[in-house]
């Protein structure tokens, strides 16, 4: 065989193999789901995203070790939208466009969910949000597994209010400059007002992403607490609670005196902070780590197996946290909601969604509600003990349906109780 020839058949068997493996690659494809995961690595929110990265993880390998989904395994794509907003949307975008995945489990932040909302909506594709958040959104294309208002702010308010909470009469509402913490004490803000709180009662004041000084607004703080038994309402989100926290421990502002009562911080978030200072202030949530059930030893045990097995950060103190436990029970509802449909076809997954439950970690069994996409969520306030963990205070007889549609938001009446098909 002269040179050219020789060429031309290495060349050719060269395209032959290309072709295999291509085709080998395509068939390997469609052997699997593709799951996208959609949190900030980086920059303000990595503090609380990471995790939520690592829970969908290891809910994927755990799906896949009984067999996956329809016989088929879970393939997860990671993305990193940077604690970027804007990027939110293009990750989305390169989600359901290029990788071609069914479902992304991600945003942590309301403005990073508003900038991912009209790409699922117009690409019909299906976000599963882990968050608590302000509500005032329904769509289609969403399931909101975190708490709505009416399941966190107004019964941490009430808490506060009554004799066992304090009977707080002045309010600071303190938060990150965006929409979640504007929104919401915008509905405090009325409540309180329906409650016979006075204008001159309530302080409101923000502070921008990755904030670190507090030392003026803490002095601002004791200050008003002055006029009479004051509680303060935290929506401060990211990496900024842990110099507030440390600021409140400087400054001997004790939850005897002013309790602060926050919507934002879990156990991950204490880590990195000294908690001793902050025994007795307080979070309301839908699960904390302390919580005593046969569901949430296997849950804690299952995280801190993986945890150390993948040599994960902080995996020398495994911390389980509320937005895990609804990220653990919207991956394993979508699997059930795909197993019912028999496909991961967006809208035969959102009708099968309706409806279906789960033994959630906290001992309470979840339900996705028929219409409005969020789930039934019990209540709980706990204390911050010395250890960083939270002593449940207050809980809710039992789950409380969603109201997505604040009543104190005039106007609300009239909001549809579903959401809009398109």
């Amino acid at each position: 065989m002269n040179r050219r020839g020789h060429l031309k058949a290495i060349a050719t068997a060269a395209a032959v193999a290309s072709g295999a493996l291509t085709f080998a690659s395509n068939a390997m494809a469609a052997d699997t789901i593709k799951v996208g995961v959609l949190h900030s690595l980086s920059g303000t929110m990595a503090i609380s995203e990471t995790v939520l990265k690592d829970t969908v993880l290891m809910a994927i390998d755990e799906i896949n070790a009984k067999g996956g989904v329809l016989g088929k395994k879970l393939e997860p794509v990671v993305v990193d939208p940077a604690s970027n907003w804007p990027l939110f949307a293009e990750k989305t975008k390169q989600l359901l466009g290029q990788d071609k995945v069914a479902v992304i489990f991600g945003c942590w932040t309301s403005v990073s969910r508003k900038s991912v909302l009209p790409v699922v909506e117009e690409m019909n594709g299906l976000l599963f949000y882990p968050v608590q958040y302000e509500g005032e959104e329904l769509s289609k294309n969403v399931f909101y597994t975190g708490a709505a208002p009416n399941q966190q702010a107004i019964p941490a308010v009430d808490y506060l209010m009554s004799k066992a909470g304090g009977g707080a009469k002045r309010w600071v509402l303190l938060g990150t400059d965006y929409v979640y913490p504007r929104t919401t004490n915008k509905i405090l803000r009325a409540y309180l007002k329906s409650k016979g709180v006075a204008e001159k009662d309530i302080d409101e004041k923000y502070t921008p992403f990755g904030h670190a000084d507090y030392q003026t607004i803490v002095a601002d703080v004791k200050k008003f607490a002055q006029g009479g038994k004051t509680a303060v309402v935290s929506t401060i989100n990211g990496d900024s609670n842990v110099p507030f926290y440390k600021e409140l421990g400087n400054a001997g502002l004790k939850a005897k005196d002013v309790p602060v009562v926050a919507f934002s911080v879990g156990e991950e978030e204490l880590r990195g902070v000294d908690a001793k200072p902050l025994v007795g202030h307080l979070a309301a949530w839908n699960y904390f780590m302390s919580i005593k059930s046969p569901a949430n030893t296997e849950f804690i045990k299952k995280w801190s197996d993986y945890a150390k097995a993948k040599k994960l950060p902080g995996s020398e103190k495994p911390l389980t946290n509320d937005p895990m436990e609804a990220t653990y029970i919207g991956i394993n509802m979508w699997k059930q909601a795909v197993e019912k449909a028999k496909s991961t076809d967006t809208d035969k997954v959102i009708a099968a969604m309706a409806g279906q439950t789960f033994k959630a970690p906290s001992g309470i069994v979840s339900k996705m509600d028929e219409k409005n996409h969020h789930l039934h969520k019990s209540v709980f306030i706990g204390e911050v003990k010395a250890d960083g963990q939270f002593n449940v205070v207050w809980k809710t007889p039992g789950p409380v349906k969603a109201k997505p549609w604040s009543p104190y938001i005039q106007g609300n009446d009239k909001k549809p109780d579903e959401p809009v098909k398109k």
